[in-house]
């Protein structure tokens, strides 16, 4: 046998070296495993925020479209009677110069920051007026106004066989001569409704309805006015009151408020419904029938020419704007919208 033939299958036989990675091939590894994960982790970052950015727009249009649309409502119904002829009532309520939803003289009525608005406290309780902001009110009929069928001097029977009026609520009654404010007495539910000089609270301080009454200001338990009967087809809707403003809501924040009018067991009284939350300022100008711009509230000279206003609210988001930022804010933005007022446009 050949000595170097057995050599070489010896040697042929030892198994092969294998080599594994480096310490430097490793350290690459795992720096470019850190640089996909922070990609990775920044990106999801980045969509996070852009989301709850979106998500704090979002709540910041939805809160203005919804703030105004119901502003709007009752700006556009002030001084509406369904007859056309706002400035002949005959306001028969006791308290019609005492209560800001029973005086009709203020249809449209502002406040600026610094005035005080008979309809709410300013202060720091849930419900309160904020200080520094605008208030302002409107009075007017609701819409669904309904068809007078027959009537007499102290009752009405309607077209429509009932109605979800209560004993207690202020009606406008209207036609073409005047209109007529007076609190119902008697047949809630049913087509045909009466009242009568007197009546929970307020009552009527005369159940006549002629225009004009001859009562003090404010009315005292009488009054005086000629007997009046509403022509057939004449209409009649139930009072709609509001007074909008920005309050401290129950979590110690703002939101934008309305006033408005309850009916409990035939008396009337006004109560704050919270409408949009997070509203933290109201700023509103007026404009005067012929004048070149909008002023403010202290500045009108004559509420009853007011035909238009320009309003301003300022909304935060609930959602922080990153997630990033132990500090994160809400988004704040400023929307401004411009309401002519129907009844008083000619």
């Amino acid at each position: 046998m050949n000595p170097s033939s057995t050599q070489i299958k010896a040697q042929g036989a030892l198994p092969s070296r294998q080599r594994g990675m480096t310490l430097v091939e490793l350290m690459v590894a795992m720096l470019l495993g850190l640089v996909v994960t922070g990609v990775a982790v920044s990106v999801f970052l980045a969509s996070r925020s852009s989301f709850k950015t979106n998500m704090a727009i979002g709540e910041v249009q939805d809160g203005s479209r919804i703030a105004f649309e119901l502003l709007t409502r009752d700006a556009r119904q002030a001084s509406l009677t369904g007859c056309g002829n706002g400035t002949f009532i005959a306001n028969v309520l006791k308290n019609s110069g005492t209560d800001w939803w029973a005086n009709w003289g203020n249809a449209v009525r502002g406040y600026e920051a610094n005035s005080a608005d008979p309809a709410v406290t300013t202060g720091a309780a849930t419900g309160n007026r904020l200080a520094a902001t605008d208030s302002v009110q409107f009075i007017g009929s609701e819409n669904g106004g309904l068809s007078i069928k027959t009537a007499t001097a102290n009752s009405i029977t309607l077209w429509a066989a009932a109605t979800d009026w209560k004993n207690g609520d202020a009606l406008l009654i209207c036609d073409p001569d005047h209109a007529a404010l007076v609190q119902l007495g008697g047949g809630e539910g049913t087509a045909t409704l009466t009242w009568a000089a007197t009546g929970a609270n307020p009552g009527n301080c005369t159940a006549d309805l002629g225009f004009p009454t001859a009562a003090p200001v404010p009315p005292a338990t009488a009054c005086t006015a000629d007997p009046y009967t509403f022509r057939t087809n004449a209409q009649v809707s139930r009072l709609n009151a509001a007074d909008w403003y920005i309050g401290t809501n129950p979590t110690g924040g703002q939101s934008l408020y309305r006033m408005t009018l309850s009916n409990s067991s035939g008396s009337l009284a006004a109560t704050a419904q919270e409408i949009v939350r997070n509203v933290t300022d109201m700023q509103i100008l007026y404009h005067q029938s012929n004048a070149a711009n909008y002023v403010d509230a202290k500045s009108v000279t004559n509420w009853n020419e007011v035909d238009a206003m320009q309003v301003t609210l300022t909304l935060a988001s609930t959602t922080k704007q990153t997630v990033t930022d132990s500090n994160a804010k809400s988004l704040n933005r400023t929307v401004t919208t411009v309401i002519a007022l129907r009844n008083r446009v000619s």
